[in-house]
């Protein structure tokens, strides 16, 4: 059994201390030595940054109030270099804990360098687009299906990983918006020869944002995956899909597409009634137009 464990978690505009509860419950059960460092990466809500200055009250807790918001890569990086312990549990602020045996699956395993334990959708609305997202793409979040390309199907929100592996291959600063850090992190470990576990020790996702939230949230990602498109290359879908697309003509008439009919792609996916078949040719269509 490993005996030390630094949980880190990077929050932005989101209430974080259950979450915190949890962790602090069950680590303290195993009798390790851990804490939890929580950093705010230039939050903005006034009522989540109340909640969460209570952490720092905490036993075994940490608590940054970081005004200036450095980004997803960045802040990961700021809270690696902060922790104290040997292993590293990096957790999104907005995940939930939906097991009471979470830390001690992490602190038990024969993990010897980095590892994904994934993530379980909860329930919502069927009006809710991320919510639909997630579920029609819940069968490859299991460790079997996310194994057979370990260096794609690797996410943010739950990553276990030793910290001095963590220091000498640190996130890529250049990934300041959302979106892909985690992927291009994985392509690194790959040259470096170093594998990833893929555990089944989920978080759970159960918090979803509103459509046009999301919508606005995905359109970042896929300006971040353009902007990285050619060291990405071999570790998306997206982008391999364009790329086999050989014929001129197509793209030019998915560019068309879009500019005639993108608007109202988009309204219909912010509205009650959002379509996954709309989604994914509304993601196509910007995804090539951002190239014009």
């Amino acid at each position: 059994m490993k005996h030390e464990i630094s949980i880190l978690i990077p929050a932005y505009n989101h209430v974080c201390t259950g979450l915190v509860e949890e962790l602090c419950k069950q680590a303290g059960l195993l009798g390790i030595d851990f804490e939890v460092v929580v950093a705010e990466d230039g939050t903005t809500d006034e009522e989540a940054l109340k909640a969460n200055a209570r952490i720092a009250q905490w036993p075994h807790c940490t608590y940054l109030p970081r005004k200036q918001n450095v980004g997803r890569a960045c802040i990961r990086n700021f809270l690696a270099q902060q922790s104290r312990f040997e292993w590293l549990l990096f957790l999104d602020c907005d995940m939930s804990i939906p097991s009471d045996k979470f830390v001690k699956n992490y602190m038990e395993s024969d993990v010897s360098d980095i590892a994904y334990g994934g993530y379980i959708v909860g329930t919502c609305e069927a009006s809710n687009l991320r919510y639909r997202y997630e579920k029609a793409n819940a069968h490859m979040h299991t460790a079997e299906q996310r194994a057979k390309r370990p260096f794609m199907h690797f996410h943010t929100c739950n990553i276990f990983v030793r910290r001095d592996l963590m220091l000498k291959y640190p996130f890529d600063e250049r990934f300041h918006h959302y979106g892909y850090e985690d992927v291009f992190l994985g392509k690194q470990l790959q040259k470096a020869g170093i594998a990833i576990s893929h555990l089944d020790n989920p978080t759970g996702f159960f918090d979803f944002e509103e459509n046009i939230a999301f919508v606005s949230k995905t359109e970042e990602g896929l300006r971040t995956l353009y902007q990285f498109r050619s060291e990405l290359r071999g570790y998306n879908g997206l982008i391999t899909f364009v790329d086999n697309i050989h014929i001129a003509p197509v793209k030019w008439a998915i560019r068309l597409w879009h500019r005639l009919f993108g608007k109202l792609e988009r309204k219909l996916l912010c509205s009650r009634h959002p379509s996954l078949t709309v989604f994914n040719l509304y993601r196509l269509g910007y995804f090539i137009s951002l190239g014009r």
